[in-house]
């Protein structure tokens, strides 16, 4: 663990580094499209490791259920992880002008994945939840302005959901270039 904050609500926001496949947690959230396809990025670490269940769980979401939103996070069971279920929230893609009406927004899409992946976690009774550092990677957010967004988005969630049944938040970092835009973001 690098650094951690605890909030007046009682939850524990972390940052760590690592790989998020290994993390023993309620849930992971994974950093998707809004196909569910699993083919790059974290999204293919998760599915590789995790088995093929995840990809066909995610699979018949789609089917049921269509595209995934930015504020509607699906969810699956963890496969093979430690992780009991894996949340699938649906980032920005940094400058994409195909998400019609959205255009331009992605700070806010960002956030409503966030905040999404936080009301999954809740309703399936988390108490504790994994995240990488959602669309910095494949789909180039900017490092340190995802790091300023999703801090904002974890603390605005716990501060309007003090009784959130999530106790601990981990930001689980991969690479040196991503932990220091965090740690930049976090004492600022």
């Amino acid at each position: 663990m690098l650094v951690e904050k605890k909030f007046p609500s009682g939850q524990l926001l972390q940052i760590v580094q690592g790989d998020i496949t290994l993390e023993e947690v309620d849930a992971i959230v994974n950093a998707a499209n809004e196909h569910l396809q699993h083919g790059g990025g974290v999204a293919w670490a998760i599915s590789k490791k995790g088995g093929a269940t995840i990809q066909r769980e995610s699979d018949d979401w789609v089917r049921k259920h269509g595209p995934v939103p930015h504020a509607l996070p699906a969810w699956t069971s963890g496969g093979l992880l430690p992780a009991k279920y894996v949340i699938h929230a649906v980032g920005p893609v940094w400058g994409d002008t195909h998400d019609v009406g959205t255009s331009g927004d992605e700070d806010g899409q960002l956030s409503d994945a966030v905040t999404g992946s936080l009301k999954v976690a809740d309703e399936l009774q988390c108490k504790s939840i994994s995240m990488p550092a959602i669309s910095t990677g494949i789909f180039g957010f900017p490092k340190d302005r995802a790091a300023g967004i999703i801090f904002s988005s974890i603390e605005k969630y716990f501060a309007k959901n003090q009784n959130s049944g999530v106790t601990q938040v981990r930001i689980v970092l991969f690479d040196q270039a991503t932990i220091d835009s965090f740690m930049k973001q976090w004492v600022e």
